[in-house]
């Protein structure tokens, strides 16, 4: 996947050829280098693709997320979640709790 922020592709770079000078750098050196700079440049690639791929998996699950009901939209209330608290006290705690 090759976005309109990169310029370059790992292709590119590889295939770029360079002139020879006089005093010039050694193009093995330079093929060496550039091959260093292929492998990370696809590795970056790879994992910005992941990236963007779990991202859009995480806003999903977001949305799904948000659309479910809360348990104040599903009808409860406060005074259930009382109510229920005020029986669970009654069964751990028994009478002694309201003496």
């Amino acid at each position: 996947m090759q976005s309109d922020k990169f310029k370059l592709t790992a292709k590119d770079i590889l295939e770029k050829e360079f002139k020879t000078a006089m005093r010039g750098y050694k193009p093995e050196e330079v093929d060496s280098f550039l091959d260093m700079i292929i492998k990370d440049y696809e590795a970056f690639q790879l994992e910005i693709e992941q990236l963007q791929q779990e991202n859009a998996r995480l806003r999903k699950q977001f949305e799904e997320t948000s659309r479910r009901p809360t348990p104040q939209t599903a009808g409860t209330t406060n005074f259930d979640i009382l109510k229920r608290i005020s029986n669970l006290e009654k069964h751990v705690f028994g009478s002694k709790l309201y003496d």
